[in-house]
């Protein structure tokens, strides 16, 4: 029958999880109903104290009560049989057999009495004033007379049968019922046997009082005197061996202490020589590292104040020479403005005295001579304008060349200065 039910509850069990489970799945799914994936919001779950902040679930995968076995208290006494039979040996009685007494309210004197009566009366009147509202609530109206439905019982059941159990049934049932009687007779017998062996001080102080007689009373008082004489000796040979000790330990422990003070301070003084060492190292090691730091820097320092030179001194060497260049172009503009106003100038006058002539023989010649004059004319224009431009290209080919020989000069002081440039950074 226990295997049966134990199966039932097992089903019943297994029945309410996929329940459970299904309805949590449906309430999920009701949620999502449009398809939207809703967000964590903080807020609400550090405001709700029934959310996965405060409250995780295991079936999402948070276990509390993981490594909690590690807090469990591990002990003898309380793990183990012998344990627990020594612990409950070494409790004294009031601790295993606890006596209390109630207080006698009743002849008491004072208000207690009084107190206590009334307390008990206002008890009584609220119990029976929440015994007339439960009543008033569970009150049914009383239906009218005629309108009673008249109820007819039931049929009753088949009286069931019980099948008449065999011979030897019979007799194992009667030998199972004498064996459960004889292991309850044991345990009674074992627990008053327990209870003997407990209270054994309280039986042999009965016996010890009902036995006691004038005469073993007078031996009692005899042997009680002795024994205190002996303990008074005891004690007195205790308090002597006790002062002794005192003194001794009181010798010895003026002489440790003065050793452990002594100790104590080398200690100190060893602990502050070390410290003291230690820091002087880290200042040695500082200064150290301070002037290696410095070094380099004065080294850096001179290698870009070298770079900071010879920059200037390119810098001023290329400066010169585009003043140079600069000065040598105005000296030869002005030259060719003064050339050429010279020139304009001469041919002003020849051309003047030209005209002068020019008139003179117009004024005399005829027909030939004016014909001869036109084409000395005309042959003295065409060859000189050739002359001129051959010589404008022989200007501008020599000026090219010179305008090439200062551009590669210029690119290749620039290159070199480049390249000692990143040499230093290096």
């Amino acid at each position: 029958l226990k295997h049966i039910q134990f199966q039932e509850q097992a089903v019943v069990s297994t029945q309410s999880t996929g329940n459970i489970k299904a309805l949590r799945k449906l309430a999920a799914e009701r949620e999502k109903v449009e398809g939207k994936l809703s967000r964590r919001n903080v807020v609400s779950d550090y405001s709700s104290f029934a959310s996965q902040v405060y409250a995780p679930q295991t079936r999402v995968g948070v276990f509390l009560d993981r490594g909690s076995e590690l807090y469990n208290v591990k002990n003898r006494y309380l793990n183990t049989y012998e344990g627990l039979l020594e612990l409950e040996n070494s409790l004294p009685d009031f601790v295993t057999q606890p006596r209390i007494k109630l207080p006698n309210l009743i002849a008491g004197k004072g208000g207690a009495k009084k107190r206590f009566e009334k307390r008990l009366k206002e008890l009584d009147e609220t119990a029976e004033l929440i015994k007339l509202e439960k009543e008033k609530q569970f009150e049914v109206p009383a239906p009218p007379r005629f309108l009673q439905k008249v109820v007819r019982p039931p049929p009753r059941p088949p009286t069931p049968s019980v099948e008449t159990p065999s011979e030897e049934d019979e007799k194992r049932e009667l030998a199972v019922i004498f064996l459960q009687q004889l292991l309850r007779g044991r345990a009674i017998q074992n627990m008053m046997q327990e209870g003997k062996e407990k209270r054994m001080e309280l039986i042999d102080e009965l016996r010890s009082t009902e036995a006691l007689k004038p005469e073993a009373e007078k031996l009692n008082k005899d042997a009680k005197k002795a024994a205190r004489a002996v303990q008074r000796k005891q004690r007195m040979m205790h308090h002597k061996e006790n002062l002794a000790n005192e003194m001794l330990e009181g010798m010895g422990g003026k002489n440790i202490g003065q050793m452990a003070d002594f100790l104590s301070k080398e200690l100190v003084r060893l602990q502050e020589e070390q410290r003291i060492h230690a820091f002087a190292l880290l200042a040695e090691r500082k200064r150290r590292m301070r002037e290696a730091e410095e070094s380099g820097k004065r080294q850096v320092e001179e290698r870009r104040r070298v770079e900071e030179d010879e920059i200037w001194r390119q810098m001023c060497n290329c400066h010169q020479g585009t003043m140079e260049t600069y000065l040598e172009d105005i000296i030869v503009r002005s030259v060719d403005r003064t050339a050429d106003e010279q020139a304009r100038q001469e041919i002003q006058t020849k051309a003047e005295k030209i005209n002068d002539i020019a008139y003179e023989m117009e004024s005399k010649r005829d027909r030939l001579q004016s014909e001869n004059m036109v084409a000395e004319l005309v042959y003295s224009f065409l060859l000189p304008e050739v002359e001129k431009e051959t010589l404008r290209e022989n200007v501008k080919r020599e000026q090219r060349r010179h305008i090439l020989a200062a551009h590669s000069v210029i690119h290749g002081q620039t290159a070199d200065i480049e390249k000692e440039g990143e040499s230093s950074k290096q």
